[in-house]
């Protein structure tokens, strides 16, 4: 089915009808084209192990951004990293990021009928970075078996969280955390839990690398063995590391946004190396998937398609124990 013939059916308008397009609002026109976008021609979404290619262009504008920002302006980054978050949900609410319906279709243990072919299904899953509860409520809402622990960075997430009037003490638990500091998720967490999963959507990248290690470290002092961990993140040549200017570049794939963010863009050896490294007694996870995603980001109006990459993986925590110095 061609897209004129999809979007016709979208408006319900069948064709034997002969009314034009012109005689349509064409807000209603523009509104179902963005909703159809990715169910046209246009590929959608395909998956692999190698980095996107970049074109010429691409390569020379990352080659010429060599100069990084000074100490001062990194050590200043860091230290308000807390801040710069609460002040962009303070200016944002729960207006920013969409709904992650996408998670159910990627992330199969999620689902609630996933019960029925597993005996190991998921009952008590974590959420760090959970910001408003863009995951949270359309998970709990989707399966009805799960209860989320839900932690974020940022004060003024967590507290937006908790003003949806959809937030059940009975189905959740939202607190804030920074989960990088040592023992201090486990001890957000109550005594003796055992947590089956753990997501990490678009997080590990707005933490600074030398304490993505930490972070990891102390997801798996609360993650039961067995239990897995879903990742999503940015890939290295997502459009987004491309459109950055010169002057916002920390270090290498490493970078500041406008509101004083920082985001990093992986490789799938980077994420291999984060969960997969091997400690004193053997690695705290094994990997059961690790790929990139790549898709295509379409505006119809301007006639844009700009690539993005994701790394998306799933690991599964063993029975190593977390040995801190």
């Amino acid at each position: 089915m061609n897209l004129n013939n999809k979007i016709a059916n979208y408006l319900q308008i069948n064709d034997t009808t002969g009314l034009d397009f012109s005689e349509i609002n064409q807000d209603q026109i523009r509104d179902s084209v963005n909703a159809l976008v990715l169910e046209s021609d246009v590929p959608f979404q395909n998956k692999g192990h190698n980095p996107r290619e970049l074109t010429d262009e691409e390569r020379k504008k990352l080659e010429s951004d060599t100069q990084l920002v000074c100490d001062f302006k990194k050590n200043k980054l860091e230290q308000d990293a807390k801040k710069n978050w609460d002040l962009f949900y303070r200016r944002n609410k729960t207006n920013f990021f969409k709904d992650r319906y996408w998670t159910f279709r990627e992330f199969d243990e999620l689902n609630e009928d996933y019960n029925l072919i597993s005996s190991s299904s998921i009952k008590k899953l974590l959420e760090v970075g959970c910001g408003v509860g863009n995951f949270m409520y359309p998970l709990l809402n989707h399966n009805k078996n799960i209860f989320v622990y839900a932690c974020d960075f940022s004060t003024d997430a967590i507290n937006l969280l908790k003003s949806n009037p959809e937030y059940d003490i009975n189905r959740c638990h939202g607190f804030v955390c920074d989960i990088t500091k040592q023992n201090y998720l486990i001890e957000c967490l109550p005594k003796n839990i055992d947590i089956d999963a753990v997501t990490l959507i678009f997080v590990l990248s707005a933490i600074h690398p030398d304490k993505m290690r930490a972070a990891v470290e102390n997801i798996a002092q609360v993650l039961r063995p067995g239990g897995i961990v879903f990742v999503r993140d940015y890939g290295i040549y997502d459009h987004s590391m491309i459109r950055f200017d010169k002057g916002h570049k920390l270090d290498e794939k490493f970078y500041f946004r406008q509101d004083g963010t920082r985001t990093f863009f992986f490789s799938l050896e980077e994420i291999q190396n984060l969960f997969g490294y091997p400690g004193l007694n053997g690695p705290l996870f094994q990997k059961s998937t690790n790929e990139y995603v790549f898709r295509e980001t379409v505006n119809v109006k301007e006639n844009l398609r700009v690539p993005r990459v994701f790394v998306q993986s799933k690991f599964i925590r063993t029975n190593i124990p977390v040995l801190k110095s």
